[in-house]
């Protein structure tokens, strides 16, 4: 049997209230919980071949964004791609 690279574990535990504008913990937690419950094959599945050029490349563009102001190159490679980088 062979591991997955990704997981998505954190919206599968969490127990508090996902809600956004209370406090700076609370909304770090939500947002884990709705990237997670985003990026759900199924929701994806039905959400994407609706999604316009414009919005494809809107989220696109805002991942790739948030990656490089956020993480170094190194991080990079070894957290959202999953692989070895010297």
């Amino acid at each position: 049997m062979s591991k997955n690279k990704y997981s998505h574990q954190f919206v599968e535990t969490y127990e508090g209230f996902p809600a956004f504008g209370w406090d700076r913990e609370s909304d770090e937690k939500t947002v884990m919980c709705y990237l997670q419950m985003f990026s759900d094959d199924d929701l994806l599945k039905h959400l994407i071949p609706r999604l316009s050029s414009d919005d494809l490349e809107m989220v696109y563009n805002l991942i790739n964004r948030l990656m490089k102001a956020h993480l170094s190159e190194s991080q990079y490679h070894r957290l959202f791609l999953k692989e070895d980088h010297p």
